[in-house]
């Protein structure tokens, strides 16, 4: 074995997913596909990486594209860019291929931005997501809304509070950035630099910032919906009027602005109460009815938004009374000692025949030992091949999450557990 020093390891800011997280992934991916799919979402795949200019048209002046893209030149002098969102890269093949609108569409992807590894924040982060262009009724935005709240509640997320503003239109925007321009120059020389440099180039990128000492000022800063359009201003009273409709509760939030200058009109997040501050958004988006022009396309709007699977899970994970996500629903205890485990291989064979995700142990482990199996895979049920209970011609049932066990004919372990798991979803 090669010194540690000499083992190799994944780059900062990079991780491996191994089982059992891995169900929990696909889990989670499942049911998200599961929800979007039968809202009429067909699933897209664009590249890992696209020509740089596609990213830069996302916001040059955000931090993402300036400081946190992973750039480069590849061997025909191309300037290529590795994915750092979702969204650009579905624009941009919208306008390529002229899909027929509306086209609705979802993703499960990779992004990389080259941003300080900290826990749930990765230089390589999943997200999944949906984008539709082709529309610019304030139904879609209900939608999309409607669609990432149903997902959180899938998941059994408590305590997410949606947070809704609108970024208004052509016409809103340049009387509400000259008077947030003035606002914040009046008070730049007392906040250096980076302050000035950041209202100079997009005075709206002062909002999304969090460096302490700039929040009083934009807790002072006009808002923008004190100067949207009769246009933009119906638009967000009907995604109001439809979000009250579904039962869907929003907070306004009149300086959220996202991370990315493509926005326009109704942007949203979605944020937890079992996350820290920094780290609380695990969802949002908004309309961008100006990328597609931007990328030589017809002018289209366009609504989505992106999911961070790593920051989810973290939610999950510290809510801590969030159902099990990917585990096995039934694990095969063998204890009838015989070699091979014939009587187990043909029991998970016919379980897993059935729609069961199931599995058992190999190599004549002791009974214990394969208790703790169950356990590790986060099996729903536990079967028992005992000695007792095979000169029953039964088997031994323990629900692995309530602890109850009962004893179940062999013959009838199949309907058993159909009527135990009816109108929930196995993991199979």
């Amino acid at each position: 074995m090669p010194p540690a020093d000499d083992v190799f390891r994944a780059p900062k800011g990079v991780h491996d997913v191994l089982p059992p997280e891995s169900a929990r992934w696909v889990d989670l991916v499942a049911r998200f596909a599961r929800r979007v799919r039968r809202a009429g979402y067909g699933m897209v795949v664009s590249p890992l990486f696209e020509h740089v200019e596609v990213f830069e048209r996302v916001g040059e002046h955000t931090d993402v594209v300036a400081k946190e893209m992973y750039a480069f030149t590849d061997k025909g002098g191309r300037q290529l860019a590795l994915r750092p969102e979702g969204t650009a890269g579905v624009v941009r093949a919208y306008v390529q291929h002229h899909p027929t609108p509306p086209w609705k569409v979802w993703y499960v992807a990779p992004n990389f931005r080259y941003e300080r590894a900290q826990k749930g924040r990765y230089r390589q982060h999943w997200q999944v997501g949906v984008e539709v262009l082709g529309t610019d009724d304030p139904g879609a935005d209900v939608e999309v809304i409607a669609l990432l709240d149903g997902f959180y509640r899938d998941l059994g997320l408590t305590g997410v509070k949606l947070l809704l503003n609108s970024m208004g239109d052509a016409e809103s925007r340049p009387g509400y950035v000259a008077a947030l321009r003035e606002h914040l120059l009046a008070h730049a020389d007392a906040l250096g630099d980076e302050f000035r440099a950041r209202v100079h180039a997009n005075p709206l990128r002062v909002l999304d910032a969090k460096v302490e000492d700039w929040q009083d000022v934009i807790e002072r800063a006009p808002q923008l919906t004190e100067h949207l359009s009769e246009a933009s201003r119906v638009h967000f009273e009907l995604v109001q009027e439809g979000l009250q409709a579904l039962g869907i509760d929003y907070e306004l939030a009149p300086r959220l602005v996202r991370g990315f200058d493509y926005y326009t009109s109704t942007t949203f997040e979605f944020q937890t109460a079992a996350l820290d501050a920094a780290q609380n958004a695990i969802g949002g988006g908004g309309r961008y009815d100006g990328l597609a022009e931007q990328m030589g396309g017809a002018p289209t709007p366009g609504i989505g938004f992106g999911a961070g699977i790593e920051r989810v899970m973290l939610a999950l994970d510290a809510q801590g009374d969030a159902p099990m996500l990917g585990g096995l629903d039934v694990f095969l205890v063998d204890g009838l000692g015989a070699p091979g485990g014939t009587e187990s291989l043909v029991l998970v064979e016919l379980l897993r025949e059935a729609g069961f995700a199931a599995d058992r142990a190999f190599g004549g482990r002791s009974v214990k030992a394969q208790w703790k199996a169950a356990d590790r895979a986060g099996a729903r049920f536990g079967v028992m091949l005992g000695r007792d209970e095979a000169a029953r011609d039964a088997v031994a049932v323990k629900d692995l999450f309530s602890g109850e066990q009962v004893e179940v004919p062999r013959t009838g372990l199949v309907a058993w557990l159909q009527a135990r798991t009816a109108g929930e979803e196995t993991t199979a």
